[in-house]
């Protein structure tokens, strides 16, 4: 007699199981994203509990860990900012007022002193304003424009200042006056300064420079008169040094003019009286082969002259005047 084997009953699986699992996977995943953060070559970052820094800057890049949802992660640049200020009007040591316009470039050197100093960028740069503008007010007004706005390397030759200035024009002091700061080392000075103000700050200036210098608008007109009116008379003086030239180039002209034409006219009296010698010679040879055809030809010639139309002459049968009408030429 077989013996009928028992079915197993199969147990249906348990929806809450698989919805847990999902769920715990899911806290896990949110778990570790919130332990794990990642640096970037040009950041360095700072770790703070409940708003207290924890451990050093992390300046290494890479994956690092914290603790989820306690810690946070505050993020610096490792990089060169760029800092530009507003124009401001400054007077010069020789009290002429300009305007200046100056920038900079920084960087974070000390991640947890910035944090505690200034908090963030633009706290930063509300720093930068103060210092840098403080800065470059006092050394400009300290320092003569002429200093402000060459180099010391610049050399200015006779030609440069015989280009600008003419004879019996301004000074050429301003010119050839040589600078013993600069541009350069005033910059220099400058950064200085304000590298020692900002270094409490973790910051470190990498350089200033000085984008553009400019009168203020009062002064800039002034200046831009005195340079009309300065160029006005330059071109006048030119005018009138080209009206004297032109008088005297037309004066030798004129003298040229005369003495080449009184030498024309003194040659042409020379060649006339050549000419009147050399056809009276040559008559007086031809007339004096035959005195009495010459005679003949000049009474002929006398006749044609007064003896016109209408004439009426009254003269004796034995007037010379008519000897050649009443004989003829003597025969041979």
């Amino acid at each position: 007699m077989t013996t009928p084997i028992p079915s197993q009953s199969v147990k249906p699986s348990n929806p809450l199981r698989k919805l847990s699992l999902a769920v715990a996977a899911v806290l896990v995943l949110i778990l570790v994203s919130a332990s794990v953060y990642t640096v970037d070559a040009a950041e360095q970052a700072i770790v703070l509990q409940f708003g207290r820094v924890i451990g050093e800057p992390i300046t290494e890049p890479g994956i690092h860990f914290k603790t989820p949802f306690v810690q946070e992660v505050r993020r610096f640049e490792k990089r060169r900012l760029s800092w530009d200020g507003e124009p401001e009007q400054i007077p010069t040591k020789g009290r002429e007022f300009i305007e200046v316009d100056t920038t900079a470039r920084w960087r974070i050197v000390d991640a947890l002193q910035f944090l505690k100093s200034v908090r963030d960028i633009p706290g930063a740069r509300s720093r930068l304003d103060d210092v840098i503008d403080s800065v470059v007010r006092d050394r400009v007004s300290s320092t003569e424009l002429v200093e402000i706005v060459r180099s010391s390397t610049w050399d200015v030759s006779e030609r440069d200042i015989e280009r600008v200035v003419i004879p019996g024009g301004e000074d050429t002091g301003q010119l050839d006056r040589k600078v013993e700061v600069g541009r350069e080392q005033l910059e220099l000075s400058i950064l200085a300064d304000a590298s020692k103000a900002v270094a409490e700050y973790g910051i470190e200036l990498v350089d200033v420079r000085i984008k553009r210098l400019n009168y203020i608008d009062s002064v800039r007109e002034q200046v831009f008169n005195r340079m009309i009116s300065e160029r006005q008379r330059i071109a006048e003086q030119f005018r009138s040094e080209g009206e004297g030239e032109a008088s005297r180039i037309r004066g030798d002209t004129s003298l040229e003019l005369a003495r080449i034409s009184s030498e024309a006219q003194r040659q042409a009296e020379v060649l006339r009286g050549e000419a009147d010698a050399e056809a009276a010679r040559i008559y007086n040879e031809a007339f004096g082969q035959d005195p009495e055809f010459y005679s003949f030809q000049r009474s002929l010639n006398s006749y044609q002259e007064t003896l016109g139309a209408g004439t009426t002459m009254f003269l004796g049968t034995d007037s010379p005047y008519l000897r050649h009408l009443q004989r003829g030429p003597a025969k041979d």
